[in-house]
């Protein structure tokens, strides 16, 4: 019998290109991914995989048995969502930091409602902290977004650097005071920002005053402002600005999902999977 564990590794490696992203999408280390595969060719008792020093090619073998690890998952998949699927009535109520408004999340949330046919999903785009001031009002079930340096209960999905962002060109010493794009209060990237520039005194002006994250990448983008943002939201044409620029160091954003106590448990472990894997599309 097959370990479904190591098909999805095999799956996870060939799907991400590689051994090192297939780590970081299933969250293991490089080492631990390398023996789930080497236990599963030892269980096959043939290669499923040809490497080589930058990629990896799969045997003939290898082809026939991605088929069925694809319908074992997909079948393990199928009955635990059917036997642990609660039956969920109404509408669920989840708030999403700016950064997360953007087609693929939306799918995800769509395709993970049809599993429920009694569910109506409805979307509040915010910052976190006025997202979690709603949920503690009763108005939101669920809220997903990131906080820096808090000790704001919460699920910890993952966490990446927050950085400063500008426009990807040649630039010499920058303007003084500093001008920042910013989302309003309660932000906690505005807070740490305004904090540490605070610490290593350097003036700064808030030159544009954002209301939607494609607002603040339009600053940064145009050269206009500089933003703090998680790295996973530089986008081409915007460049990290680092130590050289005398700026301090930003500490790491943590994504995290904050639920209701009345919310269903099953609902928030499947909407926690949803995020992850959406997290993980962003990262890489």
């Amino acid at each position: 019998m097959f370990d479904a564990q190591l098909l999805k590794t095999f799956v996870a490696v060939v799907d991400e290109g590689g051994f090192s992203r297939a780590a970081s999408r299933l969250h293991l280390t490089q080492s631990a991914v390398s023996g789930h595969l080497r236990r599963l060719e030892e269980q096959v008792g043939k290669p499923l995989l040809t490497r080589t020093t930058r990629s990896q090619q799969l045997t003939a073998d290898g082809e026939r048995l991605m088929t069925y690890a694809r319908g074992i998952l997909a079948l393990n998949r199928d009955a635990w969502a059917e036997l642990t699927r609660s039956a969920y009535e109404g509408d669920l109520r989840i708030g999403i930091s700016e950064e997360f408004a953007d087609a693929r999340l939306l799918r995800e949330l769509q395709a993970f409602a049809a599993g429920y046919p009694g569910m109506q999903v409805k979307v509040q785009v915010s910052i976190p902290g006025s997202l979690l001031t709603l949920m503690k009002q009763g108005e939101l079930d669920l809220v997903v977004g990131s906080l820096c340096e808090s000790s704001e209960p919460g699920l910890a999905l993952w966490q990446e650097p927050l950085v400063w962002a500008w426009a990807a060109q040649p630039a010499g010493i920058l303007p003084t005071p500093l001008p920042l794009a910013l989302f309003p209060e309660p932000c906690p990237y505005r807070e740490v920002a305004l904090s540490r520039l605070a610490q290593a005194g350097i003036a700064q002006r808030t030159a544009m005053l954002c209301t939607s994250y494609a607002a603040l990448q339009a600053a940064a983008l145009a050269g206009f402002a500089i933003a703090p943002m998680a790295r996973s939201q530089v986008s081409q044409g915007l460049a990290e600005l680092g130590a050289e620029y005398g700026l301090p160091a930003l500490p790491d954003a943590v994504f995290r999902l904050f639920s209701a106590p009345d919310a269903d448990p099953g609902v928030i472990q499947a909407v926690t999977q949803v995020v992850i894997r959406y997290g993980a599309s962003l990262r890489h």
